[in-house]
């Protein structure tokens, strides 16, 4: 299987180059067996575009690539929308930021690019220049309109109370059930992607840190491996295994506050202020630790470095103590009546939308990069998830089972019950890919390298990608009062969403 897809150019990874009418072919040979697109990345080659996709297959940790490159005079591809709905969204993103159309895209209109934007002008390409003037308002957006007895619209931001990024929500509404939810997002657009392009390898290791500010681990973590492939630099066992660590580290203080936060959402303050301590003691170990509380410096390409070793001991207390407070939620019949059954997300609306990390999980599907895509051999040992139900309960649960098993991997890290294998063998291809399970979910990087030694192209997937549409699905039929509450299950990165 491995080499009849293409030539190897890295890490389990072929690749081949196709003609636009041949892509359709290939992309349902590659569904069919099982791999899932990662990402989909636009290039632009001076002389012409080209397409990239990429394909993963957990079972195999094989990575599939197919390059499609295209002659200016024709920057169309079929759209693949009807085979994927995450390759659509992908599309839709490379049409804005490429100007390569998706011909016969099932939904047209804009994605990345508000309706200000310039028409005619793609930012990444490589001729882009600096941003023109703000345009003519290319029409209102194209919200869905619900019609009938008592439906009414509550729009929502994109300005929001708080620290909250910036996105607008509107609501169809009939009384307080949520007939249609649609999320206009792209506020926060940074063109984060273009400022990778001409930096040295290790000189976009600050950028990849603040793609997220709660992900730096994560997002840095696949940068770099993405590098290290692209240059094949062998990492040593003791910093992949540091590297475990610190991804399990970023998830607990995540996963932490947002128990805590759910938990406020509903009315029950003193648990919230008690996940809250908790966080507080973990931001302190992390600097202790790494000399940052959000585990920022620690992670560059071929190293890992701590400034000291976590204290397993503090975890496993850490862990009694969420257990207890995720405990007294659930076992409140207040808490549990608000949890249980709202926003129900099934496993086949989570399985046609591509969704990722815990959301998935707590859907019934099983992916999960640190088994399907380790970078510590052998993975650390999967557990099925045990509450699959797809609604609030079953995401506050999950997290609070991934607080527990964060916990027992750190300490069988740090005192060697896991015996690491040697780094495999790579091939320096110029190109690299790194796929890491942050506590979101999986995120994909993507790096090509030119000549010079600088980065020539660098895409970044982070799962908010990918779960954002599945926010509006779960909201069906669920009341306006919960979508604070459901949000937080979700917690979808503004930032990592809009690069």
């Amino acid at each position: 299987m491995t080499h009849t897809f293409g030539d190897l150019v890295g890490h389990r990874r072929t690749a081949r180059v196709i003609a636009p009418d041949e892509l359709a072919e290939h992309v349902k040979g590659l569904l069919a067996v099982g791999y899932r697109p990662a990402l989909v990345a636009g290039h632009d080659d001076t002389t012409r575009l080209r397409a990239v996709y990429l394909f993963t297959q957990a079972g195999s940790d094989h990575r599939v690539e197919l390059h499609v490159p295209l002659d200016r005079a024709a920057e169309r591809l079929p759209s693949l929308a009807g085979l994927s709905f995450p390759i659509g969204r992908f599309e839709r993103e490379m049409r804005d930021l490429f100007g390569i159309v998706p011909a016969e895209h099932p939904l047209p209109r804009r994605l990345v690019r508000h309706f200000h934007w310039p028409r005619g002008w793609y930012p990444m390409r490589a001729d882009a220049g600096d941003p023109p003037e703000f345009g003519d308002v290319d029409g209102p957006y194209p919200f869905r309109t619900v019609e009938g007895p008592g439906v009414y619209e509550i729009p929502v931001g994109p300005v929001h109370a708080g620290m909250i990024e910036p996105g607008h929500f509107r609501f169809s509404v009939v009384g307080e059930t949520i007939l249609n939810l649609k999320a206009r997002l792209w506020f926060v657009h940074k063109g984060l992607e273009k400022l990778f392009q001409g930096r040295r390898p290790d000189q976009g290791v600050e950028l990849a840190e603040r793609i997220s500010g709660d992900t730096a681990v994560g997002h840095t973590l696949a940068y770099c491996i993405a590098v290290e492939d692209a240059l094949d630099i062998s990492v040593p066992a003791a910093a992949r295994r540091d590297r475990a660590v610190l991804l399990e580290l970023e998830r607990l203080h995540n996963h932490v506050a947002d128990i805590g936060a759910l938990c406020n959402d509903v009315g029950h303050g003193i648990l919230h202020a008690h996940a809250g301590r908790i966080r507080e003691w973990l931001l302190r170990a992390n600097e202790e630790i790494t000399g940052h509380r959000l585990l920022r410096g620690a992670i560059r390409p071929g190293t890992t470095r701590l400034l000291a070793a976590p204290d397993t001991e503090f975890l496993a207390t850490i862990a009694m103590d969420v257990a207890e407070i995720a405990g007294l939620a659930v076992e409140h019949s207040v808490v549990r009546d608000r949890f249980g059954g709202t926003a129900r997300l099934t496993a086949g609306q989570a399985a046609d939308l591509g969704v990722l990390g815990y959301v998935a999980r707590a859907s019934g599907l099983t992916f999960d990069a640190r088994h399907d895509h380790p970078f510590v051999r052998p993975p650390l040992p999967r557990s099925a998830p045990s509450h699959t139900e797809g609604d609030v309960l079953s995401r506050f649960l999950i997290r609070n089972g991934e607080i527990q098993e964060s916990v027992a991997w750190i300490s069988a890290l740090l005192d060697g019950a896991a015996d690491l294998e040697p780094d495999l063998p790579g091939v320096a291809a110029r190109s690299g890919v790194g796929i890491v399970e942050g506590w979101r979910g999986a995120i994909a990087h993507r790096v090509e390298i030119a000549r010079d030694g600088t980065l020539s192209r660098v895409k970044v997937v982070d799962p908010s990608f990918f779960n954002w549409p599945a926010l509006p699905v779960a909201l069906a039929d669920t009341i306006v009062p919960d979508f604070p509450l459901v949000n937080k299950s979700f917690n979808l990165s503004y930032a990592g969403n809009d690069l």
